[in-house]
């Protein structure tokens, strides 16, 4: 049962508040806090200078701001603290602060405890974003005022206000977002599991766990989606307290989604030709039936079919830059995980020039090189990881007696000039890293954009 938003008013006016972190959800939060008459400092590693005018802002309205490399020194003395959802929760000053009895929780559990409408969540290691947008825009085909937040879209609890049981909620949660919930969504979808952000969780354990935390809290009503053509997302339906549906590229499932003489499926009626989808890559047709499946008890299949049949897709992913003599450039700059790369470099007709490299997430790259040789006709290595993946990739070449050029590049700029030095006309290149921005960008979408704009000056 949701709670009422009046009771999270009521808890909150007077409290001392603690937000760590001014980030693109917490900004939104703090100045909604303060408007609910809570006592609010806010904490980040950020100076004064490089938050401009939020800081001076917030000043204005009375927050207390804690500042610079020694912010989480002391959290202690707050009734509620906030935190971002890149802290961990063993962080020592977290722990201290919850010995002390502090209410530690994120922007995105008070939204989904209070929050009135039906929530479709999304979570898995690839291919999130693209199917929390396909089923944001079937809910809205449908008519439905619908709501899209987490990890796109605008930061929502502040607008929890505005938002009626009558609305339709869809929220893309990562696994540092889901760590702490104790809260689920109406709908949990699950896509895929693989290793991914193993810099940060302990070990793929932790992962899986936290990603769990989508469905565990839900009931009877609660519905559960999954993938079944993976065994770690399949194995999950054995804990499900509601409904199971699934989805499936390989068979045919009576209570669920496929795809079948490259057509896809719903509940045993048919939405489409895998030839009328917009977006490149079987995966992507997965995404579908990921869609499909999680919002079948609200829409009709024209509804379905109308966005599978139009949808663009989104930037970053598997995007069309520009063709430059004859030669066609790919921005997927999204994939940071070597089984998002392989589905990428796979959606193409033929080999293609690949740029990859970057920030170091300690998955391994052994699947990249033994799933994705075929597909590369050469690739230029970059960042970071760049020595890491060369040394898989001679091991495949060695092994299977293959020959594939390998290009390491100095910098971002050099992978990608040297991609134009040697592609010929009809050639493919895309920039699918397998990793993280964070060696040489703020994060994908600046890494991304970076590449776009140097494609447009060639």
């Amino acid at each position: 049962m949701k709670k009422n938003f009046s009771e999270f008013k009521e808890f909150i006016k007077g409290k001392k508040v603690g937000v760590v972190g001014i980030g693109v959800s917490n900004i939104p939060l703090i100045g909604f806090l303060v408007e609910l008459q809570a006592v609010v400092t806010a904490f980040d590693k950020k100076t004064y200078s490089l938050l401009g005018t939020v800081a001076t802002d917030f000043e204005k309205k009375g927050v207390k701001l804690v500042l610079g490399e020694h912010y989480l020194d002391d959290l202690t003395g707050f009734d509620v603290i906030f935190k971002t959802p890149s802290i961990r929760i063993d962080n020592p000053a977290l722990l201290k602060a919850k010995q002390e009895g502090t209410y530690i929780t994120s922007e995105m559990e008070e939204f989904i405890k209070y929050c009135p409408a039906k929530i479709f969540g999304v979570t898995g290691s690839d291919g999130k974003t693209t199917t929390t947008t396909i089923i944001y825009n079937i809910l809205k085909e449908e008519g439905y005022k619908t709501w899209v937040g987490g990890n796109i879209g605008t930061p929502l609890f502040a607008n929890i206000q505005q938002i009626s049981k009558d609305d339709k909620v869809v929220l893309e949660l990562s696994s540092f977002q889901l760590m702490t919930m104790t809260v689920s969504t109406d709908v949990a979808v699950v896509t895929n599991l693989s290793p991914n952000h193993l810099d940060i969780h302990k070990d793929m354990e932790e992962y899986i766990d936290a990603k769990r935390n989508i469905f565990k809290y839900q009931n009877k009503a609660g519905i559960l989606i999954l993938n079944k053509d993976n065994t770690l997302t399949y194995e999950l339906r054995k804990e499900a307290k509601g409904k199971v549906k699934c989805f499936s590229l390989k068979e045919k499932l009576k209570d669920g989604a496929y795809f079948e003489n490259d057509k896809l499926f719903i509940m045993n009626k048919e939405v489409c030709s895998r030839a009328e989808i917009k977006i490149k890559g079987i995966h992507n047709v997965a995404n579908m039936l990921t869609a499909f499946c999680a919002t079948e008890d609200e829409v009709s299949v024209e509804s379905m079919r109308e966005v599978a049949t139009t949808f663009m897709g989104v930037p970053h992913r598997g995007e069309f830059v520009r063709e430059v003599d004859g030669v066609k450039y790919y921005n997927d700059s999204i994939a940071s995980s070597p089984t998002r790369t392989i589905a990428s470099i796979k959606a193409f007709e033929k080999p293609v020039i690949l740029i990859a490299g970057g920030y170091d997430k300690q998955i391994p790259f052994e699947p990249l090189a033994e799933q994705g040789y075929s597909n590369i006709k050469t690739l230029i290595l970059v960042g970071d990881t760049k020595y890491k993946i060369k040394e898989v990739f001679d091991c495949i070449i060695k092994e299977k007696k293959i020959s594939l050029e390998i290009i390491l590049a100095e910098d971002f700029n050099e992978a990608i000039y040297k991609a134009k030095e040697i592609a010929r006309p009809n050639d493919i290149v895309t920039l699918s890293p397998a990793c993280a921005s964070f060696d040489m960008f703020e994060n994908f979408e600046v890494r991304g954009n970076k590449y776009k704009e140097i494609i447009m000056l060639l």
